[in-house]
């Protein structure tokens, strides 16, 4: 493995992680998921971006979006970012304030999105193209923003006082039909769903030999969904390979408790189709499909770890936290999770799933919705 330094890992800097601490030999073990963070960051912030979405419209997205989640250190960087650029391919005002409007639903109350908000997203001048690369970058901030803030917890460094109220469930979609004209689900289940984009998939005639080959080495080819992130490729391929660096690797937190995490952040964001995959994979490894129902069952404004064992109560209170805009978690949590047997490994791990569906959710939420089987 490859031991990663400040110069080259941004999230090393901002979390002021020492090279021979507990936490760089965790994220050394977790190396694809290290990597592939840090290659995500460099595909949605490499060189100029494009001409649709030039980088200094993306750097300054970015540095609202880590203050709304109050992220100093994570705004500085992208305020530094953002002088460094210039103004060079600045895009009109109209177009900058549709997406910061954007930002600021997903940041915020993702579960509100709709597809008319896409439509204001065209009409003020984003591509389809753009939209989805728009839409990863606001996810993708508020991802890190909350990596930073949790290796920042496990090292003992200091974090942005956010205050200390519980973290809950939040409001769901309740709409009986989808745009389309589907069952939609009205509550969280561990039942099997599908989900129907809201902006047309790239149809997969339209990748080349290469692209395709991709998409098919992640079994992409035949997802709607993936097909959709794909305008953006390098930038879903660093995110598949994050994905994959965070949940399918070798000893840690158990598998069934990072899938915990990752329904405990579907349920504080209100996204009912993660919930559905990712309670079933727990529900399924922990044996414990009445304690994940349970979870699932809180409704709007309820405590997320009522009923729980000590350990899941530990877990759940810390990943809603982590969760909330902007993010209560603190070093009480930490100290907690300690005392119920979690070692640096595990508790990087519980941090990392949970960061994850910062993401996942925020993409879910706003390019489309679920629907039943």
């Amino acid at each position: 493995m490859t031991q990663k330094t400040p110069a080259t890992d941004l999230l090393d800097t901002l979390a002021e992680i020492a090279a021979d601490s507990p936490l760089a030999a965790a994220r050394n073990t977790r190396d694809a998921a290290t990597e592939h963070t840090q290659g995500s960051y460099q595909a949605l912030f490499a060189a100029d971006g494009t001409a649709s979405f030039p980088l200094a419209a993306r750097l300054k997205i970015a540095q609202q979006i880590a203050r709304w989640h109050g992220d100093t250190l994570l705004a500085e960087h992208y305020a530094a970012e953002l002088a460094s650029a210039g103004e060079k391919y600045a895009i009109a005002d109209e177009k900058l304030q549709a997406a910061f409007s954007h930002a600021e639903r997903l940041s915020f109350k993702p579960a509100n999105a709709t597809p008319e908000h896409l439509w204001a997203l065209q009409a003020s001048g984003w591509s389809t193209d753009a939209i989805v690369t728009l839409s990863q970058l606001i996810a993708f901030v508020s991802f890190q923003s909350r990596l930073v803030r949790g290796y920042r917890l496990i090292s003992d460094k200091p974090v942005t006082d956010n205050g200390h109220t519980t973290a809950v469930a939040a409001v769901w979609r309740t709409d009986r039909k989808t745009q389309s004209g589907n069952h939609a689900p009205v509550a969280f289940t561990q039942d099997e769903l599908n989900w129907e984009p809201w902006l047309p998939a790239k149809a997969l005639a339209e990748f080349n030999a290469s692209q395709q080959a991709t998409l098919a080495r992640f079994g992409h080819t035949d997802s709607d969904y993936f097909r959709l992130l794909a305008r953006d490729l390098p930038v879903l391929e660093q995110r598949t390979l994050t994905d994959k660096g965070i949940f399918y690797t070798a000893g840690g937190l158990p598998r069934k408790e990072r899938e915990l995490a990752a329904a405990v952040a579907s349920k504080v964001n209100g996204c009912i189709y993660c919930a559905s995959v990712h309670a079933r994979k727990a529900a399924q490894l922990s044996r414990q499909p009445e304690a994940v129902q349970r979870l699932l069952d809180v409704q709007p404004g309820g405590v997320l770890s009522v009923g729980q064992d000590a350990r899941w109560q530990a877990e759940i209170d810390f990943s809603a936290a982590l969760s909330a805009t902007p993010p209560t978690a603190n070093a009480a949590d930490i100290t907690r999770l300690r005392q119920a047997g979690l070692s640096d490994l595990e508790l990087l791990d519980l941090v990392q799933a949970t960061a994850f569906f910062a993401w996942a959710n925020r993409l879910m939420l706003t390019l489309g919705e679920p629907f039943e089987k």
